[in-house]
């Protein structure tokens, strides 16, 4: 074996693979269109990296499909973090503990039994037990609580546990809550109000009305309009008189 320098480091015999140059003449079999094809959007630059679930601007798959309300079900929407997620260990892989182990969620991943803590533990019934366990999880099965009791052992709620006695809310009835919104309109409503004369003939009154109080004072004028003309017929005639003298 040769010296080991600097200059004669090399990585090992098969470890080690030259990529593949494309677009180097039509002898190298990758050559012209650089194994894209012919046109399209995909053969164009970036075109690798649209991100998932793009199929080109049509309607996409996730959007075409039909969805549940809830998080119960896996059609159900909204997706993601509104789900609920339990992490399944079966009884038949408690059997490796030894008797009187108490077994936990973090004791599970140690064993290799779970991979994460992420989710909550329920324990569930297929298979066998025959090994005295006091097991602490955050579910249980109905199987599975009867598999570890009829084996000597006991169960532990672990976590946040649902109230049984929760009684669901029950949404009011939309029915009766209108009815009795109409009573009190009912109770509270005016008597019909008689119904107006057209303006037409609401203007007739009026104008007879303004045209009493014009006639009671028309009378006034007469009196007051002789006086004022008798000095001016006396002067005229006096004018006249005068005139006819000097002939």
């Amino acid at each position: 074996m040769s010296e080991l320098n600097l200059h004669t480091l090399k990585p090992a015999g098969g470890s080690h693979r030259e990529r593949k140059r494309v677009g180097r003449g039509h002898g190298s079999g990758s050559g012209k269109t650089s194994g894209r094809g012919q046109k399209g959007q995909k053969s164009r630059s970036g075109s690798h990296s649209m991100r998932p679930g793009f199929e080109g601007g049509q309607m996409p798959l996730y959007m075409r499909l039909g969805k549940l309300r809830g998080p119960n079900h896996r059609k159900s929407m909204p997706l993601g973090p509104f789900r609920t997620h339990t992490t399944p260990v079966n009884v038949r892989e408690l059997a490796r503990f030894d008797a009187g182990t108490e077994v936990t969620p973090e004791l599970l991943k140690q064993a290799g039994v779970v991979r994460s803590l992420k989710h909550p533990i329920k324990v569930l019934g297929s298979g066998e037990l025959t090994v005295k366990l006091t097991v602490h999880a955050h579910r249980f099965s109905a199987k599975a609580v009867e598999l570890i009791e009829a084996a000597g052992g006991s169960v532990v709620l672990v976590g946040p546990q649902p109230d049984p006695d929760a009684k669901p809310k029950k949404r009011r009835a939309k029915a009766p809550a209108a009815a009795e919104q109409e009573q009190p309109e009912a109770e509270a409503a005016p008597k019909p109000k008689q119904k107006q004369a057209p303006k037409a003939e609401q203007a007739e009154p009026e104008a007879a009305a303004e045209a009493k109080p014009e006639a009671e004072q028309a009378p006034a004028e007469p009196d007051e309009a002789p006086a004022e003309e008798e000095p001016v017929a006396e002067a005229t005639d006096t004018n006249d008189d005068e005139d006819e003298t000097p002939a």
